[in-house]
């Protein structure tokens, strides 16, 4: 089970490593400002082409062979970038690795989810945070590190690199199994069990998973003729709640502005008054560590302490410091004190943002929606993702230099205090649920207590339909 998370998000690792090696390429292909905010932003919006495809892939291939499209996907476009000679080939990379990442982040999570048992689901599919911010940490490690090179080789070594984790899961697909719920929907309910058998503790504790698997899809069987598509456009009240909750938190994770944080944290720092280039990449070696260090505690809190609860303090202490940070840009100068604010409070917000924000979103959206619609739902709610984190990290620069970038980090945590509703008002808590009970939960077994969505009616209902 260990094994198939990694391998779900082993590649997750390069598509965010050359997310960061791409901010050495300024000076030997001498791109614009301009340029740059397009490469760094349009990866965002053309993977979501990438993650509409995915949805109706992985129901047509399989899960695990969506996953290998993304990972040859993702190398092709890389190896374009790495020899590329100029901006407009260094695009067509982009193009293709954005593709692989589209299909990457959007089927890795339902993968995971499909697959993991339910006490430990959340801890598994928190994975591509974690992976994420591996890539991060080693992004801007490398930056640091191959600083001293050639300014023609160092991004293009980087580069390179990162393609290999990428080459592990064209080994490993080879050992990992198919979802059993995918194996269930195409009718293979023997070699559902099998999988189930190998990834549950107990054996009468996979019979029980396979009976729960089983009657969801059959509950599904009378709306085959209507196009998965349709019902996502024209939703049922109970699909609407889904998509408002999935598509919702996604989008929020990303207008919140960690993009903004993480990407152009150099350029932050710099506002601050790091002028020293060397230390300037120092301090953003800081940042990946913070991000990397604090992702770890929300793993093996996720499922003991949680969704709702890491979504509190990650929502509410984001808007602390993002208006913090606004504060210090705007009134405190370029000082020490201004300095050490500064970067205290952009590894506050990272921090914060990877207790809660960053893996819960993930783990929600792979989670939520019934087995039908739970590729391609996901799908759009990685859509929503991608493109605000394309938004703002296109126009970061821009809107900066027209508001300040002080001004800029006020807007976010204007937006991170609605997030702090949106959890409040509308996330269910779905620990401790299977996927076809939290199903069941948004169809109407709810009973709340001081807010919080518990499952009542619904694990009830379950246990009767299997009795007969």
């Amino acid at each position: 089970m260990f094994f198939s998370a990694t391998v779900g998000f082993t590649y997750i690792i390069g598509f965010f490593f050359f997310f960061f090696t791409l901010l050495t390429y300024k000076k030997d292909l001498k791109i614009t400002e301009v340029q740059t905010e397009v490469l760094i932003g349009s990866l965002s919006i053309i993977s979501l082409f990438g993650s509409l495809a995915g949805g109706r892939t992985s129901d047509s291939i399989g899960r695990k062979w969506t996953m290998a499209l993304a990972a040859l996907v993702f190398q092709t476009g890389a190896a374009v970038m790495a020899v590329a000679p100029s901006f407009e080939v260094l695009m067509i990379g982009r193009t293709l690795a954005g593709i692989g990442i589209g299909l990457g982040v959007m089927i890795a999570p339902v993968y995971i989810a499909e697959i993991s048992p339910t006490v430990a689901r959340g801890f598994f599919t928190s994975f591509p945070e974690i992976f994420i911010n591996l890539g991060i940490l080693l992004g801007y490690v490398s930056n640091y590190a191959f600083s001293g090179l050639s300014v023609h080789i160092s991004w293009r070594i980087m580069l390179a690199v990162g393609i290999l984790p990428s080459v592990f899961i064209g080994f490993a697909l080879c050992v990992i199994p198919e979802s059993p719920r995918w194996l269930v929907m195409k009718g293979r309910v023997d070699s559902a069990r099998e999988v189930l058998m190998k990834t549950n503790e107990r054996d009468d504790e996979a019979e029980e998973r396979l009976a729960e698997i089983q009657l969801a899809a059959a509950h599904t069987e009378g709306s085959e003729d209507r196009p998965v598509w349709r019902e996502l456009l024209s939703p049922s009240p109970v699909v609407r709640k889904m998509l408002i909750v999935g598509f919702g938190i996604q989008c929020f994770q990303q207008i919140t502005g960690i993009d903004a944080t993480v990407y152009y944290s150099p350029e932050i720092l710099k506002e601050a008054g790091i002028q020293d280039e060397t230390k300037l990449l120092a301090a953003t070696v800081a940042v990946g560590v913070t991000k990397t260090v604090f992702i770890l505690f929300a793993t093996f809190l996720i499922d003991s302490v949680g969704r709702k609860p890491l979504l509190y303090v990650s929502t509410i202490g984001m808007t602390l410091c993002l208006f913090c940070l606004s504060f210090t840009l705007t009134f405190l100068g370029q000082g020490t004190l201004g300095i050490t604010l500064a970067l205290l409070f952009v590894c506050g917000n990272v921090a914060f943002f990877s207790i809660g924000m960053g893996p819960v979103c993930w783990v929600l959206t792979s989670e939520i929606f019934p087995l039908r619609l739970r590729a391609q739902a996901s799908a759009l709610g990685a859509v929503g993702n991608r493109v605000c984190s394309g938004l703002v990290a296109m126009s970061f620069l821009s809107v900066s230099r027209a508001i300040t970038v002080g001004g800029t980090f006020f807007v976010f945590s204007l937006v991170s205090a609605l997030s702090v509703i949106f959890v409040y008002v509308l996330v269910p808590e779905t620990s401790g649920k299977s996927l076809e009970q939290i199903e069941l939960m948004f169809q109407g077994g709810l009973e709340r207590k001081d807010g919080e969505v518990e499952l009542g009616d619904a694990e009830r209902l379950v246990r009767k339909e299997q009795e007969f």
